[in-house]
């Protein structure tokens, strides 16, 4: 499903410049032709232990071990106790949300700013609506991000500083470690690497692999820019070989 919706998705948008530069990357014929059963065989994958630390959750522990077995019989190559060599710069760092905070807030301005028919026009409509409709917008999930992206006022010399950092750190952390081991992909528990990926616009894909109190979590594989087809392979040859997720249940929602 994940790969047809891509496909739908991914494209040329007049109106938003990074499509253009992404589209170099779609591959010729769409993205399900890499639903390969057989798309672990060969490929490297490192194994970055800083996040694979579940304290004294010994059904966690367990449960990764058996994922990396797993991964292990169906023909991957782990390359395991990975560190990044920055990791502990981009972890104390604050570039991450000073750039995302700005960027939100532009983005979103320009994109409701050109909307024909909306109650709101920006992002300081949205918070005042979310307020003036507490329940409808389940306010008690809170707007933080929101609120403080609102207090930015574009992009000055600290938020051009904060994204050099991120490209920095992407390029002499990540990538590094990518070309240094010459991996197809990292692989990580829950969604705790979607920050690493994130802040230097890399792909990754979460799959599930496992319930805890009946509640999923899942294992990441991320990688280097354009390596959507490399992970679609490794997270169908993975999903396939474990079945492990369940439909949710359909519940009647409140409105």
């Amino acid at each position: 499903d994940a790969a047809y919706v891509l496909e739908i998705i991914a494209g040329i948008d007049p109106f938003d410049n990074a499509t253009i530069k992404a589209s170099k990357y779609i591959p010729k014929g769409g993205y399900a032709q890499f639903l390969k059963k057989d798309g672990l065989r060969g490929k490297r994958l490192g194994v970055v232990r800083l996040y694979y630390n579940f304290g004294n959750d010994t059904f966690l522990h367990e449960t990764f071990k058996l994922r990396l077995k797993t991964l292990r019989q169906r023909g991957a190559v782990l390359v395991d106790n990975l560190k990044i060599d920055n990791i502990d710069e981009i972890i104390a760092g604050q570039s991450e949300e000073i750039a995302l905070n700005s960027e939100f807030k532009l983005s979103l301005n320009t994109y409701l700013k050109n909307l024909v028919a909306s109650p709101v026009k920006s992002l300081a409509d949205v918070i005042a609506f979310n307020k003036k409709h507490p329940k409808l917008e389940k306010i008690e999930y809170g707007q933080d991000v929101m609120v403080q992206a609102e207090k930015t006022n574009g992009i000055g010399k600290v938020e051009k500083q904060a994204l050099l950092n991120l490209t920095r750190w992407s390029q002499n952390g990540f990538e590094k470690l990518m070309k240094r081991y010459k991996l197809d992909a990292v692989v990580t528990p829950f969604a705790s690497f979607s920050s690493i990926l994130a802040i230097g616009g890399y792909p990754g894909v979460s799959v599930p692999t496992g319930y805890e109190k009946g509640v999923p979590f899942g294992i990441c594989f991320g990688g280097l820019k354009g390596s959507e087809p490399k992970l679609i392979e490794i997270a169908y040859s993975f999903e396939q070989a474990t079945l492990i997720r369940k439909p949710p249940p359909l519940r009647k929602l409140d409105v």
